[in-house]
């Protein structure tokens, strides 16, 4: 009789604590079936009607959010942004078409490009309306910290003898395409197969914005399988190779306050083996450290501390060589980089993958995806042993969190 009592209160236990919802003093925007919500501690609204909304974007002080109104078929892409003091939606112009665009770090202006055009917004009556042309041939780019300057990059160009070296330059905000505004930052030489690219893109600056890492990019076939992760010094003087991985943007992240640089290495575009989390102290000096035991492959990474890296694991699938690609099931692990140690902090059904990690001040938030129905939702806990408990339910993807700073 005791033991069932045990049992029964065991079963009460974790049903409450997989279920319960937390109540977190945060704040994001999320996207809930192609819809553009706002999560204020407890509080869920919905903010868009009838588009089919991605990627959005607090501004520099939280007053807008950018973000895309597109379509299921990709053929539509249209720029518009949430007043959330007005709350208004709107376009920044009659109509604004792009695929990648940036909050400056320094106020709410926006930049973005429209086929290689680089533009940024004006502003009246407070808020980002109209736009000003910068630069032309950009294939990629980012504001420098000062929010003055931008870091643009150009396609390389296919030559006789090849594909030609990539030029970087910093343009002025204000250059209007004008040339006297836009400076040579550095030329990447190029090299196959060693160090080859024909574009740069996914800058992300260092905390203290001395360096600035980012991926240089190959012909669409080969990128599938490698790309190589480099950095650059805040004056363009000093370029480093750091190595190889995959092409996603958030698979490389900057230490909270040192130059230390998380990225999840290895070659080959399926995930089922050969990534691994890996740290450069920046410029490098010495071997770079892999933290992925053997066995398994890292799939997402999140800096919680100056030592605590929080990754999404999986065991290898070396067995697996055709057929449908397998799933990868991730729970998430804590690395100590200083001690090694090493530790599941997030536990998941077998058909759940937990993904995405995010801190947010104490708290640590990540994406679970129930493979059998796809159904998402954001997870929370405060600190690394804290309790685990739902904060958003039935997301498409993983949130955009305003700071408690009130910046994103």
């Amino acid at each position: 009789m005791g033991f069932r009592i045990l049992f029964l209160l065991t079963f009460l236990f974790l049903h409450f604590s997989i279920m319960v919802s937390a109540n977190a003093p945060l704040t994001a925007a999320f996207t809930r079936n192609h819809q553009l919500w706002i999560k204020k501690g407890d509080q869920e609204i919905q903010i868009t009607q009838d588009k089919y909304v991605y990627s959005p974007k607090w501004s520099y002080d939280g007053r807008f959010i950018g973000y895309i109104d597109g379509d299921e078929k990709g053929e539509k892409s249209d720029l518009f942004i949430y007043d959330t003091k007005e709350k208004e939606n709107y376009q920044p112009y009659i109509r604004v078409v792009t695929s990648d665009f940036k909050w400056s770090p320094t106020k709410n202006q926006l930049a973005y490009t429209d086929q290689g055009l680089l533009n940024v917004t004006k502003t009246k009556n407070g808020r980002p309306q109209g736009f000003e042309n910068v630069s032309l041939g950009v294939s990629g780019f980012e504001w420098f910290p000062t929010g003055k300057e931008f870091i643009v990059s150009s396609q390389s160009s296919l030559r006789p003898t090849g594909w030609g070296p990539i030029p970087l330059y910093s343009i002025s905000v204000d250059a209007n395409l004008a040339a006297d505004k836009m400076e040579p930052f550095y030329t990447i030489q190029t090299k196959e197969p060693d160090l080859f690219g024909i574009i740069a893109d996914y800058f992300k600056w260092s905390r203290n914005g001395k360096w600035v890492s980012f991926l240089l990019i190959p012909t669409a076939s080969w990128s599938m399988d490698s790309n190589t992760i480099c950095v650059l010094s805040l004056q363009g003087k000093e370029f480093q190779v750091v190595g190889k991985m995959l092409g996603y943007k958030d698979w490389m992240k900057w230490a909270p306050s040192t130059n230390q640089l998380a990225y999840i290495s290895g070659e080959g575009r399926f995930f089922v083996e050969n990534k691994k989390t890996t740290v450069a102290d920046i410029p490098i000096s010495r071997q770079e450290k892999e933290y992925t035991p053997k066995g398994y492959v890292d799939l997402d990474l999140e800096w919680y501390s100056l030592e605590e890296v929080v990754v999404a694991r999986a065991k290898e699938n070396k067995e697996w060589d055709e057929g449908p690609v397998p799933t990868m099931f991730t729970a998430l692990y804590a690395i100590n980089i200083k001690t090694e140690e090493q530790k599941q902090i997030s536990f998941p059904q077998d058909n759940e993958i937990d993904e995405q990690p995010q801190v947010i001040g104490p708290y640590l938030t990540w994406l679970r995806t129930d493979s059998s129905n796809m159904q998402r939702n954001i997870w929370i806990k405060e600190g690394l042993t804290g309790q685990e408990c739902i904060w958003v339910k039935d997301v498409d993807s993983a949130p955009v969190f305003l700071n408690p700073t009130g910046k994103p």
